[in-house]
């Protein structure tokens, strides 16, 4: 029987995006039209090959072609300003990459994949797009306050004090970074006792850096996706980590049930087990059971993975 990798073939791309360009791989199944279109970028300063590159060669090998690409500014996309996290930006690429894959086929064929922070980022663009057609969610960062509530006193006090000084001193030319995963108290975006399990799903030979600019930081005083789950009208799947500390199931929960047309399904795990091991495998396969009940392919119905349904 033919692997995953021998069912689907993978190329560099790139699109346009503002004033640079994002780069991105495109996973094609070898044998047939594509089912439908995925568009697919990680979470918190996290870049493709981190363990999304499985879940697109995955849903490539099952029919699905895969645009999975890099935010300017990191990995290995274009943009002079590097590892600065900027929602606005990161959302004119999720647009420049949708109008990418609507130019080969109907947008109703479109499907957005987010986790994490872009499980936001996927929430905030189901609601503009009621043309596309389907979203997955994976761990989404909702909520500003319910995500900073899980950061230890420590961390948030150093974080906060950093942003201020390089806000201070981006004027003349100087800048001040934090990290993205450090160890519960350090100034570190993620600082929780399971962050550190990102740093696992780094390859060797990785484009990712584990810092961005200090005042990244204040995106998550005022962005709060979670605030559109009533305006989303497309199909919704959400999957929801019971024991989640960087993005809480409890508030993600009171959002996903907002969503007019919303598959939620809390499965038993951390923030980060999802993307290995049986976390992995559960996830995918409920994810192409989803996509196939919307488009007519073959994985089986939603429903096969280790997760709870919820109504």
């Amino acid at each position: 029987m033919a692997t995953a990798q021998e069912r689907t073939s993978r190329r560099d791309v790139a699109f346009p995006s503002g004033e640079t360009t994002c780069s991105a791989w495109l996973y094609t199944p070898r044998a047939e039209e594509p089912i439908a279109r995925i568009v697919m970028a990680h979470g918190l300063g996290g870049v493709r090959d981190m363990r999304l590159d499985a879940f697109a060669e995955r849903f490539a090998s099952h029919g699905y072609e895969c645009l999975l690409f890099d935010y300017r500014g990191f990995g290995m996309s274009g943009g002079r300003r590097r590892q600065i996290l900027d929602v606005t930006a990161q959302l004119a690429d999720w647009e420049a990459a949708i109008a990418y894959l609507k130019d080969e086929g109907p947008p109703d064929r479109v499907v957005l994949f987010g986790t994490s922070l872009s499980g936001g980022h996927v929430l905030t663009l189901a609601a503009r797009h009621s043309e596309l057609g389907a979203a997955i969610a994976q761990c989404p960062y909702t909520d500003g306050r319910a995500s900073r509530a899980g950061l230890p006193f420590a961390s948030k006090a150093k974080v906060t004090a950093r942003a201020a000084l390089d806000l201070l001193t981006t004027p003349f030319g100087r800048r001040v970074d934090v990290a993205l995963i450090g160890a519960p108290g350090s100034a570190a975006l993620m600082a929780t006792d399971d962050s550190a399990r990102l740093l696992s799903l780094v390859p060797a030979g990785s484009a990712f850096e584990n810092r961005v600019a200090a005042r990244s930081a204040l995106w998550f005083l005022r962005y709060d996706p979670g605030r559109v789950a009533g305006d989303i009208t497309i199909p919704l799947y959400v999957a929801i980590c019971q024991n989640d500390t960087v993005a809480p199931a409890e508030q993600t929960l009171r959002v996903a049930r907002r969503i007019r047309d919303a598959r939620i399904r809390v499965y038993p795990y951390h923030h980060f087990d999802i993307y290995i091991g049986e976390g992995f495998e559960s996830a995918v396969r409920d994810y192409l059971g989803f996509l196939d009940a919307l488009f007519g392919g073959a994985a089986g119905a939603v429903g096969n993975g280790t997760g709870d349904a919820v109504d």
